[in-house]
């Protein structure tokens, strides 16, 4: 039966995220059961995109994403794929008429990571950025609405800032192995061979000023995604705080983490603050 193979792609999907985030795993359990599958179905794609570009380097990437893309287009037009991951993708879509452009943005920002290494100019930096970040909140975001144009377009710069926010802080987070393992610098006009003290706070108030423009469409988002997005974004702020403290040498030298009891207890400060209607 079809409804059986569709439960199946579906729990991939939620193993996939599960398996490859922690912290992502828990926000989205945080959202109401009436939207978390689809998210857990987006971050599937984004995942397993993501992983051929950075992890798959004994096999032909290159192949492997033009593959996928191919598979996507085929799911999104025939409604079913024998991967399990595009099977429940290509639900979502449908269910929420999800943007071509939003998806196809995407798969342009991996597409540019199998090629590309350095972010010269600010305009090459943002045009990443939205393929990689903003694209993936702005999906998100249309399940969030429930398909409710109005509210998606007042959250739209809401959810592109926090996605942004979030990349970026992924970013400096994994400035040691995105420069030394892979080869790539985003950060345009920042040598980070020779990362500084200046560069790092400019960076850092950068992601600020993200943050600042998300935390005002989390206060506007329907309940039943309010709890999980904020989830999400105390993690981040965690993260970029404990940033903060690490001179800039030592961020190019070791990967920075939140670890998992402090997870734990952001999970419950995030549930008082909006049990206290503090969101």
């Amino acid at each position: 039966m079809k409804s059986i193979f569709d439960t199946v792609s579906r729990t991939c999907s939620q193993e996939v995220t599960h398996a490859y985030s922690t912290s992502f795993s828990l926000a989205t359990k945080m959202l109401a059961p009436s939207i978390r599958q689809d998210i857990y179905n987006i971050y599937g794609f984004v995942r397993f995109a993501d992983e051929i570009v950075d992890s798959f380097h004994d096999y032909n990437k290159k192949q492997l994403l033009d593959d996928f893309t191919q598979d996507l287009y085929k799911a999104i037009d025939n409604k079913i794929s024998l991967n399990p991951i595009l099977n429940s993708f290509q639900e979502t879509v449908h269910n929420y008429k999800i943007d071509p452009s939003l998806y196809n943005s995407f798969l342009k920002s991996m597409k540019l990571d199998l090629s590309k290494s350095t972010y010269l100019t600010q305009e090459d930096y943002n045009e990443y950025i939205y393929g990689s970040a903003d694209v993936v909140g702005l999906m998100c975001l249309k399940v969030f609405v429930k398909g409710d144009n109005k509210k998606y377009e007042q959250l739209k710069d809401s959810a592109m800032s926090l996605g942004s926010a979030f990349q970026k802080v992924n970013f400096l987070r994994d400035l040691k192995a995105d420069f030394e393992d892979l080869s790539r610098s985003y950060f345009p006009g920042t040598n980070l061979s020779a990362l500084d003290e200046n560069n790092k706070q400019r960076i850092i108030l950068e992601i600020e000023e993200d943050f600042k423009a998300g935390l005002k469409g989390i206060a506007k988002l329907p309940v039943e995604a309010k709890l999980g997005v904020y989830t999400a974004y105390i993690y981040y702020s965690k993260l970029l705080n404990k940033l903060k403290k690490v001179p800039s040498l030592e961020i190019k030298n070791k990967r920075i983490s939140v670890p998992n009891y402090q997870k734990v207890g952001l999970l419950a400060k995030s549930y008082i603050s909006y049990r206290l209607n503090l969101i």
